[in-house]
């Protein structure tokens, strides 16, 4: 964070922009319409992306406001009353208790940003034996032995974004194969930001807080590694929606986008 006495070196700041920026694949699958109809049922599952609205890029950048996208939504109350409810929760409501921590909470990318309760209950664990370490490098490279994360991860990498209910397994699971919250959550947000196009954003923050470090949750039942911190796990995920589905719908997402890379580069 810069203060006003803090010199920045931008050459260098820049410098490391494209250095990162070009370690990551190019994103060519945006496409306009109106496709959320279904918001309140299919926002949380995986293997129906146009359920989402896809604002969120946008959104950061400033490229559309929130009233706007607010205002539009309203437009479609009568006939999507449940929809509109639910993004409007979403784009409203958790998008600006996103941004009011972030604003106000000068360690919003910290443990120390951390809820009493959940600080103690994370550091009490942090030694807790892991069935798996993995260094940020093979998460990076989806070196791990969970399909379902690493598709999460490549979809990422190759598509720009990732579903908010994967993202919060993703997260988690971070957690669990690290050697600590710490740890977890620089790793988190180093991938969030260099992957996500809506990355650096307070949601994405906040997104990271809620699953390693509890913000704007409760206590849940304690368990190893995780404390009182909410636990997801593969089983659930399996419960929730069709995690094959999902893992093929990634791989055959990533062939198809490599293959138009490829063809592009013998175009040219």
């Amino acid at each position: 964070m810069a203060t006003e006495n803090h010199y920045i070196d931008w050459d260098v700041l820049i410098g490391e922009v494209l250095r990162r920026g070009a370690e990551v694949p190019e994103v060519g699958w945006c496409e306009p319409g109106e496709i959320a109809a279904s918001y309140s049922l299919d926002r949380n599952n995986p293997c129906d992306p146009n359920a989402l609205s896809g604002l969120s890029p946008y959104l950061h950048f400033g490229q559309i406001s929130a009233q706007r996208c607010a205002l539009e939504a309203g437009k479609q109350q009568n006939s999507h009353p449940q929809a509109i409810d639910a993004f409007l929760e979403e784009l409203i409501v958790r998008r600006e208790l996103a941004d009011n921590y972030c604003f106000y909470q000068p360690h919003y990318d910290s443990l120390k940003g951390a809820w009493a309760w959940a600080q103690n209950t994370l550091i009490e664990h942090a030694t807790d034996k892991r069935e798996h370490i993995y260094t940020r490098e093979q998460l990076e490279k989806t070196l791990t032995a969970d399909p379902l994360w690493n598709a999460s991860q490549l979809e990422t990498v190759h598509y720009g974004k990732m579903h908010g209910f994967t993202r919060m397994y993703w997260a988690k699971k971070i957690l669990e194969w690290t050697r600590g919250p710490e740890e977890a959550l620089e790793i988190s947000l180093y991938l969030n930001d260099k992957y996500e196009l809506d990355g650096r954003d307070p949601n994405g923050y906040v997104g990271c807080m809620w699953s390693i470090c509890g913000v704007h949750d409760q206590g849940w039942k304690e368990r190893p590694i995780f404390g009182k911190i909410r636990y997801m796990n593969y089983a659930g995920c399996k419960r929730k929606f069709d995690v094959d589905k999902y893992i093929a719908y990634v791989d055959k997402l990533v062939r198809e986008l490599k293959k138009r890379k490829a063809e592009n580069m013998l175009s040219q």
